[in-house]
């Protein structure tokens, strides 16, 4: 199939090289390329079995063992170092002439043969100037002027270095695919009561899955059981049991910690929500961050100069040089292509930034796309929502006091029947106090008023409940201040009077507190934004040193507030729960959802997903990004400092091809080496 570049309108080049597309097959991460067009498995001819099997099953070199991987290598070192020997230590009458051409080349061939089949597969897709022909021509140079044991040596390297960059590749994919996708291959379901194994992929919805104590959940359910206690490790980041009771969801990758469990099957292998986090994280390598599609461009433009850089350093002194000497000349330019290479810069920034990703998944944080670990990093506002997001959510009946006028029941039934149709958290608080609701109770013409509340008719009565602002549209008279009253307040209006109010509390999240101190370390301004009364907003704002505060806001006053925050040039990051305040998700430059786990609709609408409701993974995530891009800068700046160094001394004759392999390929080591150290960094 030909090699076709991809470019974006900027002229980007979305294509990997070559070197990397290799790189990432023989890692067994050829999933990862997915997105690339021109580097996609469908180009491959490595044998790949379909998706639907749901197992990783790449058969290409990704199979090997680490030996197996080296033994060209120490094939050639070997005959290397012993035609070194007997050149340097042990001279040999015999060994000169074809003999020390041939052992030489026997040397050459494990390391090389690849690397210039890999060159001429390059050109035959239209690709010219990949990082394979740029060593073909190096080691082939040095081979012509007689310069064996250099040409080997250079090859040699090179090859150490693709299977140094290969490991890391293959360990930064099997590190987030065991964080993630743990699910066991069978479960045990019950049929009659009688329990049957079979493939986790032919369990159909309906199913009645069995879990043991200690297995792990292949399916996302429901539990049938009246309780079961789950590690959650696998999608939240977080060790900590957290206990289900019978009717609510239990997720893929959850594992049953006591007795045995019973859970009724719900979504298709699949379709589970693990299925999903996977794929996102997988998929958030085809986003590439403006500094990756940089260097890939300048790769295109780069490789090309320098040969021609390296030409003109060959024939060009001819015309200006008194004692010009074609092989002297040759061997510069040959030292000049080895030194400018790209490999350091090629495989060690998207290895950087996949290491960042990898990072964030394993603390349960989800990135979309490199481009947001880019984003992340200089965020200077975090506009959070306050509900959900700094609070639990979870709200309790405080106080109800109702003019003496007015059946207490009565109110209390006909606010519980009319708050029924609303999934907003105080209305679950109503109904936990009030009880059960009374289905005789007949609502007409309800609806909901965004920002305000619900209206309904009951026995031709218009019945209001909601916010004060509520009371106001609808001219109903009140003889309090609810601003001195520091509890969310639900006002109640019936037949055109008012009639009283409930109040209701919710308690701040435990690492609140910590997640607004470390974003103050960060030098992260903060504001809460809330439909909650300006009150409550404050009071809360203020326990936690929150800097800008403001509440009675309606979806266009988010809207508004954050566009002020932009006008000044300044990036923001909205934290909510990802599906509401979608205008503000989309006007922020990055939107981070909490709690994701739960929601589909989550997952599709966040840049970042966090997978638990801990506030603290904020200033998280916000530190992963910038210490992902301190490493990928670091690197960019080692490879071009050594290189420019070596460049000079190359073109002047000052240095041979042993710093030539030092700059490249001993760089790209220092990179990969500084890549992946990213993995083992405690956040």
């Amino acid at each position: 199939m030909e090699h076709k570049h991809i470019y974006d309108k900027e002229g980007n080049q979305l294509c990997c090289t070559p070197q990397e597309g290799k790189i990432y097959n023989d890692a067994g991460a050829k999933k990862l390329l997915e997105d690339d067009k021109c580097c996609s498995t469908k180009n491959n001819k490595a044998e790949t079995h379909s998706e639907d099997d749901g197992h990783d099953h790449d058969h290409s070199t990704g199979e090997k063992n680490t030996f197996q991987m080296f033994l060209p290598a120490i094939v050639s070192l070997v005959i290397l170092l012993i035609g070194i020997v007997l050149d340097n230590f042990f001279p040999q009458e015999w060994f000169q002439g074809w003999v020390r051409i041939v052992w030489y080349a026997v040397a050459y061939l494990p390391v090389g043969l690849p690397v210039l089949k890999e060159a001429y597969e390059s050109i035959a897709k239209g690709d010219v100037f990949s990082e394979f022909f740029l060593m073909g021509i190096a080691t082939v140079g040095a081979f012509a002027i007689g310069e064996y044991p250099e040409g080997v040596a250079v090859m040699l390297f090179y090859s150490v270095g693709e299977v140094f960059q290969t490991l890391a590749v293959s360990r930064a994919k099997n590190n987030i695919k065991a964080l993630l996708d743990q699910r066991p291959d069978e479960v045990t379901i019950l049929e009659g009561n009688q329990p049957k194994t079979i493939p986790a992929k032919q369990a159909k919805i309906g199913d009645i899955v069995q879990l043991k104590s200690g297995e792990k959940l292949a399916l996302d359910g429901e539990l049938v059981s009246e309780s079961a206690s789950f590690n959650t490790a696998a999608l939240t980041g977080e060790s900590k049991p957290d206990t289900k009771n019978k009717g609510e969801s239990v997720l893929a990758g959850m594992i049953n910690l006591q007795t045995i469990a019973q859970v009724k099957v719900t979504t298709a292998y699949e379709d589970s929500k693990l299925s999903k986090i996977l794929e996102l994280v997988q998929n958030a390598t085809a986003q590439k961050a403006p500094t990756e599609l940089f260097i890939r461009k300048f790769a295109r433009i780069y490789t090309p100069i320098v040969v021609g850089l390296a030409v003109l350093i060959c024939l060009l002194p001819y015309l200006f040089v008194e004692n010009y000497v074609f092989r002297d000349w040759l061997y510069r330019a040959l030292v000049f292509l080895v030194i400018s290479c790209p490999c350091a810069l090629v495989i060690s920034i998207p290895l950087g930034y996949f290491g960042g990703i990898g990072a964030a998944s394993k603390n349960g944080i989800l990135f979309k796309g490199s481009n947001f670990l880019d984003i992340i990093a200089n965020i200077k506002n975090v506009v959070m929502d306050k509900t959900g997001t700094m609070t639990e959510g979870v709200f309790k009946v405080q106080e109800v006091t109702l003019k003496s006028e007015f059946d207490k029941d009565e109110i209390l039934k006909m606010v519980n029947a009319l708050e029924s149709k609303s999934t907003h958290p105080v209305a679950t608080a109503i109904h936990q106090y009030v009880g059960e609701i009374d289905h005789s109770i007949q609502l007409e013409n309800t609806e909901e008023i965004a920002g305000h509340g619900l209206k309904a008719s009951i026995n031709g009565k218009d019945l209001l409940v909601g916010n004060f602002k509520l009371m106001d549209k609808f001219n109903i008279k009140y003889d309090l201040d609810p601003t001195q009253i520091v509890y969310t307040i639900i006002a109640i209006a019936y037949d055109g009077k008012f009639a009283g109010y409930i109040t209701i509390a919710d308690s701040i999240k435990a690492d609140a507190q910590l997640s607004i101190d470390k974003l103050k370390a960060l030098g992260v301004k903060t504001t809460m934004l809330s439909g909650d009364k300006s009150t409550v907003v404050q009071f809360v704002a203020d326990q936690l040193g929150i800097t800008n505060a403001f509440g009675d806001l309606l979806p266009e006053d988010k809207v508004n507030k954050v566009k002020e925050i932009k006008s000044q040039n300044e990036t923001v990051a909205f934290v909510g729960d990802g599906v509401n305040d979608a205008p503000v998700v989309a006007l922020s430059d990055v939107g981070i959802a909490m709690g994701g786990l739960g929601s589909d609709a989550t997952i599709e609408t966040a840049d970042v997903v966090i997978q638990d409701d801990k506030p603290s993974k904020i200033p998280m995530a916000i530190n992963i990004g910038k210490q992902t891009r301190k490493i990928v800068w670091q690197n960019i700046f080692l490879a071009f400092a050594v290189k420019a160094i070596v460049l000079v001394l190359g073109a002047g004759g000052l240095a041979t091809m042993w710093e030539a392999v030092f700059a490249d390929v001993g760089v790209a080591l220092l990179a990969i080496l500084n890549a992946v150290r990213i993995q083992r960094m405690t956040f």
